[in-house]
């Protein structure tokens, strides 16, 4: 990596979860953190956690994943992280909007509040952060002028009984990205998708999650945020002759 701090733009982040977790785990690679999400106070708190650990982190709270939020917040972004200072180097769409109910009762609203977070708003990321890959310089190490991964779910692979509204917009997401892979690939920007097939064990998810009563312990049927991460910095590690679109990681005893 060249003298210019790398940046790594996160829209997704809770405490706790896969965004602050990937955060952390880019800080340690030397990157400058960009951290984009609704709830300003929990976001403001994940700012001061990471800076007390030594590392440049700043908090972007927005009112939504809408394309104009997204639009208005990436201004921001470039103030904070100016070029030729600091370079965009990497980015992770981890915005979901969870919503779980018998399609008879979901509602219109319902069905756009998903489309909006998970594809309007991964949409915008995207057309933020490519622009910025296509002005680097390619780095020696990887050959990538730049890296963006989508974290999807089961849902962006298989619809079940109750998501009817946020399968179709997982699936949208997940062909977003196959479809910027193909297109940027020649431009030696990565594009990845990550089916995360599990349960996290997140404080959101511990808060929802009471089947088994012991899966917060059990690792062998639950996923660790700090383990994704690990596997996204893989990700964004691998060089130019052997790139992954997609990857797919679940616990040991998930039943897939």
């Amino acid at each position: 990596m060249s003298a210019i701090r790398p940046v790594l733009v996160v829209a997704g982040v809770r405490a706790g979860g896969t965004g602050a977790a990937t955060a952390a785990a880019f800080a340690r690679k030397g990157y400058s953190l960009a951290l984009i999400s609704r709830g300003a106070e929990d976001l403001k708190a994940l700012e001061e956690e990471l800076k007390a650990a030594g590392n440049d982190a700043t908090a972007f709270p927005v009112p939504s994943y809408s394309a104009t939020s997204i639009s208005s917040v990436f201004q921001s972004i470039h103030a904070r992280y100016p070029s030729p200072q600091y370079a965009i180097r990497a980015a992770l769409y981890n915005a979901s909007h969870s919503i779980r109910k018998p399609f008879l009762d979901i509602t219109l609203a319902d069905f756009h509040a998903a489309q909006e977070t998970i594809v309007e708003g991964s949409f915008a990321f995207a057309q933020e952060v490519i622009p910025i890959f296509k002005r680097n310089e390619i780095d020696v190490d990887t050959g990538k002028r730049g890296f963006i991964i989508f974290t999807g779910s089961t849902t962006s692979i298989r619809g079940n009984t109750t998501t009817s509204a946020a399968a179709p917009a997982k699936w949208g997401m997940r062909a977003l990205s196959q479809s910027l892979a193909k297109e940027f690939g020649p431009y030696n920007i990565h594009v990845a998708h990550a089916v995360i097939d599990g349960v996290i064990n997140t404080p959101f998810s511990r808060s929802r999650f009471h089947d088994p009563p012991n899966w917060v312990e059990n690792e062998d049927i639950r996923l660790n945020a700090e383990d994704i991460a690990k596997a996204y910095v893989y990700l964004a590690e691998q060089p130019r002759s052997a790139w992954t679109w997609e990857l797919d990681l679940r616990p040991a005893h998930e039943k897939w």
